[in-house]
């Protein structure tokens, strides 16, 4: 079923998205909900961050797509593909619906669910009920309560208690004629760990488009997830994406983010410490062109003690562009002997680009270490005149320095291939 541009999201449009689906009826009553609220909050209100003109429901909603074989996906998914050819599990979503699917049995053989979510609904109704949206409140949020309507695809990825994972699970989305707005929801058990990767590109987009994604990550007792993600859209599509972690007791959640997207975006990523021992790391590497306008939060809030953060944004803007980097870090009563650190450090390379990195700490216990630095300004001329006098081209000097002011983030994505995705796409983005 396919529905046609400028249509109005009411009812009757969600009730037959849902009957289509064949879903559970407290998943329509969700949608219900959610289109209500969404129809009366108005839009976010975001710190040098206009959203007003900006589309956020110009979009076809969900499009039909059928299941095809490795060699009828593109060159670029193929080559992606292959950086990750051991014990393969891997899914591909086209617009609204999934096209390719790979799973490991290994995986299965442990207990290890992962497939897309409507799926999912379908075979596992009570535990995808028991996450979906547990963490995540749209009551508030005019893009939230959207997504919960209208959300499409995803992925389901449940880890049993003392299962480790050894390779890391891949998911791939890709708009094209449609807005995407997948929800992914992974699980950790106590003492199990996974490393999920996923990839966001556009193709053949003749006119704008929506990005609206949701991810809820479930940390156990002592579990471990590490989460890489690389954002790529085109210019027309403009992206939404709100990440949300709760980690238990001794859990540890990473997040290591490449907003590479040539549109507007904004994205928000929030982890939440809720027992004794549970750590955060997030890192984030983004860069600007054009006339580009940005807004990122990384957010950490410390409940438990003896809890350990790490925040680390790097952001080069180029151009025009504009960006906003919050990293914010709270310490809330009761998180005793609690760790925290956060960096943000945005290069601007031309006059009429603007980074903005703005460190924020809310302390409300005493016992407690945080700290925080941020810093905002040009490449540094004495870096740039010690690399040209050692023979080097000025031009080759700035691309070794923004390469090396990347890397701590870009180094960390855990498959090759992934790394050198993202190395391709920074030197486009520069121009190179």
């Amino acid at each position: 079923m396919t529905v046609e541009m400028n249509v109005s999201f009411d009812k009757e449009l969600i009730t037959q998205l849902s009957q289509n689906k064949q879903e559970p009826k407290w998943m329509l009553e969700f949608r219900l909900k959610a289109l209500e609220v969404y129809h009366q909050l108005p839009l976010p209100r975001l710190e040098k961050t206009k959203l007003d003109k900006w589309n956020i429901d110009q979009f076809i909603p969900f499009t039909d797509e059928t299941l095809v074989g490795i060699g009828d996906l593109s060159e670029e998914i193929q080559n992606i593909l292959e950086a990750n050819t051991e014990d393969r599990s891997v899914l591909v979503q086209k617009n609204s619906k999934f096209v390719y699917k790979q799973l490991s049995k290994k995986l299965a053989d442990k207990g290890v669910i992962y497939t897309d979510l409507d799926t999912a609904l379908q075979e596992y109704p009570e535990l995808v009920k028991k996450y979906f949206m547990k963490s995540v409140s749209f009551d508030k949020n005019k893009l939230l309560a959207l997504h919960t309507a209208l959300w499409s695809g995803g992925v389901f990825l449940y880890i049993p208690k003392h299962v480790e994972v050894e390779f890391p699970v891949q998911a791939i989305y890709l708009a094209a004629e449609s807005g995407l707005l997948p929800h992914i929801i992974i699980v950790a058990e106590a003492y199990s760990s996974v490393t999920y990767v996923d990839h966001y590109f556009s193709e053949n987009t003749t006119q704008n488009t929506v990005h609206n994604g949701v991810v809820e990550v479930y940390v156990g007792e002592g579990a471990k997830v590490r989460f890489a993600t690389i954002h790529n859209f085109a210019n027309g599509v403009y992206d939404y994406t709100h990440r949300h972690a709760d980690v238990q007791r001794n859990g540890r959640i990473e997040w290591v983010i490449g907003e590479m997207n040539e549109g507007n975006t904004v994205s928000n990523n929030i982890s939440i410490l809720k027992e004794a021992g549970a750590e955060a790391d997030s890192k984030l590497v983004f860069i600007g062109t054009g006339n580009q306008k940005t807004n990122f939060t990384s957010k950490i809030i410390h409940e438990g003690e003896h809890t350990n953060s790490q925040i680390l944004s790097r952001g080069v803007m180029l151009d025009e562009s504009t960006g906003i980097f919050n990293g914010i870090t709270h310490m809330k009563k009761g998180a005793i002997k609690s760790n925290a650190e956060q960096a943000e450090k945005v290069l601007m390379l031309s006059e009429g680009a603007r980074g903005d990195a703005n460190p924020i700490l809310l302390i409300d216990e005493n016992d407690v270490m945080a700290s925080h630095a941020a810093s905002a300004g040009p490449v540094s001329r004495e870096d740039i005149y010690y690399l040209m006098s050692r023979g080097i081209p000025k031009e080759e000097a700035e691309r070794l320095i923004i390469h090396g002011f990347l890397t701590p983030v870009v180094s960390l994505i855990p498959i090759e291939g992934m790394q050198e995705k993202l190395e391709k796409v920074i030197e486009r983005k520069l121009g190179k």
